[in-house]
């Protein structure tokens, strides 16, 4: 099994950033490599087991499915269902935590995965920081606040 994790330090309250990423079907209106998004059969994007369909810029198509979800811990995990990428059992989270000096926001997002050996470094590329850290440089943008050196890594500290 792999693991590629990312954390990051936006400079904006969590409240603020998490009113941006909560949305598990608004990705599209922040992320830059999402092009579009919907929720499948008519589901509120928070309710868990939702799927949501969506397309890449650079092409391609994904569904992954919400697992849980919490505005208290501010996170939610996902599965994906469909990809264009060489990848199964992936299970990933996002999740926000208060950094109060500062009134700033640490930022977690990771994912677990098997996939042939000769493909992880590309994945951990693709999903790392084209996905995860381009995805914290983008929310920090839009609430109004740098970001400090996201990272991927292959697991958490």
């Amino acid at each position: 099994m792999a693991r590629v994790y990312v954390s990051a330090v936006i400079d904006a309250p969590v409240g603020q950033v998490w009113d941006k990423a909560r949305d598990f079907n608004g990705h599209h209106a922040w992320h830059p490599i999402i092009a579009d998004s919907h929720i499948e059969d008519g589901l509120r994007s928070d309710t868990v087991g939702c799927v949501r369909n969506f397309g890449l810029t650079p092409g391609g198509r994904l569904r992954e499915q919400l697992v849980s979800f919490s505005d208290r811990e501010h996170s939610y995990t996902y599965t994906i269902l469909e990809s264009p990428l060489p990848l199964t059992d992936y299970v990933a989270t996002f999740r926000l935590t208060e950094v109060t000096e500062g009134n700033r926001t640490f930022g977690e997002w990771w994912a677990d995965f098997d996939c042939r050996p000769e493909d992880l470094p590309t994945l951990r590329e693709q999903v790392g920081r084209n996905t995860f850290a381009a995805g914290f440089r983008a929310l920090a943008d839009l609430c109004g606040g740098g970001v400090t050196a996201p990272a991927a890594t292959p697991a958490p500290p």
